[in-house]
This record gives C-alpha cells, sequence and structure tokens, in this order.
C-alpha cells in the first residue's frame, strides 16, 4: 500500500541527485517528503538547494571530529553506548589483515561523528535515510541506530557502477579505465560493507567508441536522477522485502545472500 513517507537526505557535495529526489517530491512523482538534509561538509552545495525548497538542514563536521580525536585520542568523547568489541566483529569494510590500530581509530572516529549526526536527525521523523552523494563509509554504531529491524532496512544508497562491480570512491573513473562496454548505476541497501548492501535497482548504457571519462559519468548521473526516486518509490508502495536466499553450488559449496524481492504492484 502507497502511503507519503518522510525522506531524509545525507550529502557531501553538489546534491543533483538530491535535486533529482526533491524534484521528484514535488512533482508527485514519488510519494515522499524531504523532511531533512545534512551533511558532513559545511560548504557543500547541495545544502542551498534544500534552503531553496524549505527544507531543514544540518552540518555536522567529520574533519573537526577525526581532527580532534588525532590530536588527543585518551580524551575523545566516546559515546556512552559505544562497544568496540561489537562493532569490530560487525564492520565489514577493511579485510582481515587490516592492522587492529587502523580499525579501532576508524570505528572511534566514525561513532563520535555518527553520534552527532544521530543527535542531528533525532528531532526529525523520517522513514527512510538516503545518501546522495555522502562520501562517508558508515560504521555499524550508525547503521544498527536506524535499521532497528534488520529484515527492514531504511538506508538506501546510489553507486556509479553496475554492483558488484567496481565498489569505491570512483566507480565510473573504474568502468572507464577496465575498458568496459556497458556502464551504469545501482541503488542498494546499506550494510556494514563498502557498497554491498542488497541491491534494489539498476539502470545501464552502453559506452560508445571514442567515450570519454566525463561523457561516462554525464550519461551516468542522467540514469541515477531517474532511478534513485524509482527506488524511493518502490519503498513508499511497500514492495520492496529482504530476503535471505541459499544456492548449492555443488562439491559441498554454498552461497548465501541477502536480496531485495520486489513484489507485483497492486
Amino acid at each position: 500500500m502507497t502511503q507519503t513517507i518522510r525522506v531524509g537526505a545525507l550529502i557531501s557535495g553538489g546534491g543533483t541527485n538530491l535535486q533529482a529526489i526533491i524534484d521528484a517530491c514535488e512533482n508527485h512523482r514519488i510519494d515522499a517528503q524531504m523532511v531533512f538534509v545534512g551533511s558532513d561538509n559545511p560548504d557543500a552545495a547541495g545544502l542551498q538547494r534544500a534552503a531553496v525548497h524549505h527544507i531543514p538542514t544540518f552540518v555536522v563536521d567529520y574533519r573537526a571530529a577525526i581532527a580532534g580525536f588525532s590530536r588527543n585520542p585518551v580524551s575523545a568523547q566516546l559515546p556512552s553506548d559505544f562497544d568496540l568489541d561489537e562493532l569490530r566483529a560487525k564492520q565489514s569494510l577493511f579485510p582481515p589483515e587490516t592492522d587492529q590500530p587502523r580499525i579501532t581509530n576508524f570505528l572511534k572516529t566514525r561513532a563520535i561523528a555518527e553520534s552527532a549526526l544521530l543527535e542531528a536527525m533525532q528531532p526529525f521523523e523520517y522513514d527512510l535515510l538516503v545518501l546522495a552523494g555522502f562520501m562517508r563509509n558508515l560504521s555499524p554504531y550508525l547503521i544498527d541506530r536506524v535499521n532497528t529491524d534488520r529484515d527492514r532496512p531504511r538506508i538506501m544508497n546510489i553507486h556509479p557502477a553496475l554492483l558488484p562491480a567496481f565498489a569505491g570512491v570512483d566507480g565510473y573513473g573504474d568502468t572507464f579505465r577496465y575498458g568496459c562496454k556497458v556502464g551504469g548505476c545501482t541503488v542498494h541497501f546499506v550494510d556494514y560493507g563498502e557498497d554491498s548492501g542488497p541491491i534494489i535497482g539498476q539502470r545501464a548504457f552502453p559506452i560508445r567508441p571514442g567515450d570519454g571519462l566525463e561523457a561516462i559519468r554525464k550519461r551516468g548521473l542522467e540514469e541515477e536522477w531517474l532511478l534513485y526516486p524509482q527506488c524511493i518509490q518502490l519503498f513508499a508502495q511497500g514492495r520492496l522485502r529482504v530476503v535471505r536466499k541459499r544456492w548449492e553450488l555443488g562439491r559441498k559449496r554454498t552461497v548465501e545472500r541477502r536480496i531485495v524481492e520486489i513484489a507485483p504492484q497492486d
């Protein structure tokens, strides 16, 4: 059943995906209302986009939080509910061979910044949190406090590649440098890894001979602006269900993953 959902957004830069979502809300192409826009970057141009549409905004300066921890980690004010062992066991951003101090510092600085982010979001009632060019990996500390029901995730992200290929910060660049003949974008729910959560939707486009990186980025962004509102509408319609699937591969090998099933429209 479709309902008008309340959507909060986190951004780091210009906010073109944010603008696409705002426009889709205001044009009634999706049953959603933007209730806040937050950023880790005080200079993010997307904050002005939100202000033009009278959407409340806030900033949590991650750089300042990380710098403060680096200067004096002993006296850093960690959240009272911070549990390093729990977060270390859950995170899958770092491979097992990563130095433990690096993982520890990441989890501590993220918890400091994310606790401030949660505090800034607390006054707003929201059904869905969308990352619209938010250039910070979320840690389990924030994810678990937004996704209170693991089987009903409510954090979405858009990635500039056809996942699971080319996770990370430069999806279109990786697509170009790998010589791919098709590019695309993906909307997925956020989990504890990097761009590894269950896939909601994808759009693809051909890469023509002679296309440069900028042409690929331009075409990819145009697809992103269509895809993200479509996926938000599926959420508003209650048509997204995360299920656990298990496949037998033979020779006693199995694969188990959480995937998104899209229910047919009533």
